[in-house]
């Protein structure tokens, strides 16, 4: 009968430690050693630790917590046939008096917590998906860029003194009253000159960042549900691939209470005895998908209107989902309409309304039978 062994593997940058626990005993984790953080350095190891324990590779059960090495090392074991899961970090239980941390102790601590079935699996998402999803990061990171090169831009010219007396900045007309300033001092047309090439440079990096995501979109599995997203007030391309990516599979969650939980836009609480205090959201989980829902949720302040450009959005869409998207629009705009006049403040009445949207885009994907792939399904959060 062959013996199941469970690695536990704390990745570093540098250095994997490593710990095997057998199967059925209820001993410690025991230390085998550490190696390289590449992966060839990893598989050497797993090989001659297979061989010390004589058993095969594919007998090794092996986990390492998520962390900045991605999934790569887990992807490479998966190709070998050895099964490897990642494990959630902040899901790990630590006791309070655990004050000694080092990497031979959380290889243990790894491998006796995966043996007992203690661990909390990440989903290791297809590489096609986690390439949309560093896209979706990139082109945030770069409209980011652009919004600081504006900021910079703006503040140089009001130490100086020049004004932009009409209502719209970042315009045509704006754009060529900016490159026909005449500065006193040329050292400052230096300056400035500089900062309109990089605003120039920010904004090709949006662009082309723009135009890969829907060149990606045509091929990607995932183009069903982003056109039923985008179906929906406030979503297009950016928004429904940032969502998705980050989110996939929103069937997971049983119902939308645990998703908002999950993107962190449920009020904190402390409550105790019959003393009841809530503080502000808890914003844990994934915040780049929560920055983009309340991103969206800015739309639903105006009144339910289906403009022409949503309208093109629609075309082809189920019946299901444009009712759905009427609904949402009615919804939420009342919702908003009603925030404001109890005389609750514009951020947190676009967080409300944003928590409301997770649970409509939960119903898009759970209700209305759209062509999930398979990929993308994930275990419960």
């Amino acid at each position: 009968m062959n013996k199941n062994y469970y690695i536990g593997l704390d990745v570093h940058k540098d250095s994997i430690a490593i710990a095997h626990a057998l199967e059925g005993s209820r001993s410690d984790a025991t230390y085998h050693g550490s190696c390289g953080g590449t992966n060839l350095a990893a598989e050497r190891a797993l090989r001659a630790l297979a061989k010390k324990l004589k058993v095969k590779l594919q007998d090794l059960k092996v986990c390492y917590e998520a962390g900045p090495t991605g999934f790569v090392l887990a992807r490479r074991l998966n190709q070998l046939k050895v099964e490897c899961v990642v494990m959630s970090p902040s899901k790990t239980e630590r006791k309070p008096n655990e004050r000694i941390k080092t990497d031979k102790r959380d290889a243990k601590k790894i491998a006796k917590m995966f043996r007992n079935g203690d661990i909390v699996e990440v989903r290791i998402p297809p590489a096609l998906d986690e390439a949309v999803r560093d896209l979706c990061r990139a082109r945030t990171d770069a409209s980011d860029d652009l919004s600081r090169a504006k900021q910079r831009l703006n503040s140089f010219l009001l130490r100086n003194g020049f004004r932009y007396d009409q209502k719209t900045k970042w315009t045509d007309a704006h754009m060529r009253y900016l490159r026909h300033l005449t500065l006193p001092d040329p050292t400052q047309a230096l300056v400035l000159e500089g900062y309109l090439q990089t605003i120039d440079a920010c904004v090709e990096r949006v662009q082309a960042f723009e135009e890969k995501m829907v060149q990606v979109l045509a091929e990607w599995e995932w183009r069903p549900v982003v056109e039923a997203f985008m179906a929906c007030k406030g979503f297009k391309e950016v928004a429904a691939m940032t969502v998705i990516s980050e989110l996939g599979d929103l069937r997971r969650f049983k119902s939308p209470r645990p998703l908002m939980a999950f993107l962190g836009l449920v009020p904190g609480e402390e409550s105790t005895g019959g003393k009841r205090r809530q503080s502000s959201i808890t914003k844990c989980g994934n915040g780049h998908a929560r920055w983009m829902l309340c991103e969206s949720a800015q739309a639903y302040r105006r009144e339910p209107k289906i403009s022409a450009q949503l309208s093109k959005r629609q075309d082809g869409q189920p019946h299901e989902v444009k009712a759905l998207s009427w609904r949402m629009q009615k919804r939420l705009s009342k919702r908003y309409r009603h925030l404001r006049a109890r005389g609750i403040r514009d951020s947190k009445c676009v967080v409300a309304i944003a928590r409301e949207l997770s649970a409509f885009i939960w119903e898009l994907q759970n209700k209305l039978n759209l062509p999930i792939p398979a990929s993308g399904t994930t275990d419960a959060s």
